[in-house]
């Protein structure tokens, strides 16, 4: 499963929410700013995002964006789903032997247990964390 630039930026905007959250209304235009990234994009992924009920708009002059509901009580498998879909490594995995059928599950499984137990709340204070060792597996 590869995650493309909505579910990466939608991240964004959300862990930023986060991290403002009880801050007032924040702007997606000062996010793109602060992280570099296209205003008009971040709109595009605003929409699917407040369709969910995971962000709600503020109009005016001080308006933009809150989370609809505290960092606690968002995931990060909240989040891809809405922007990226299912969450699938492979497709037609209903076509494989048996053996695969199996690994291409435990890593479903594997990839959803770590969306789905990541909180915003865990990813806003995550540059407060002290440094994690870096793994890479190959597959």
């Amino acid at each position: 499963m590869k995650i493309s630039t909505k579910g990466r930026y939608g991240l964004t905007i959300m862990i930023e929410l986060a991290r403002k959250f009880g801050d007032g209304p924040t702007s997606l235009k000062s996010i793109a700013k602060d992280n570099d990234l296209s205003e008009h994009y971040l709109e595009q992924l605003a929409a699917p995002l407040r369709n969910a009920g995971l962000i709600k708009s503020i109009r005016g002059a001080y308006g933009g964006y809150i989370l609809a509901k505290e960092p606690k009580n968002i995931t990060a498998g909240d989040i891809i789903r809405v922007l990226e879909g299912p969450i699938t490594p492979v497709e037609g995995i209903e076509n494989e032997e048996p053996a695969k059928q199996a690994l291409w599950m435990r890593i479903r499984e594997a990839v959803k247990d770590v969306l789905d137990t990541t909180t915003l709340n865990d990813l806003k204070h995550y540059d407060d964390a002290e440094p994690q060792e870096a793994y890479m597996f190959y597959i």
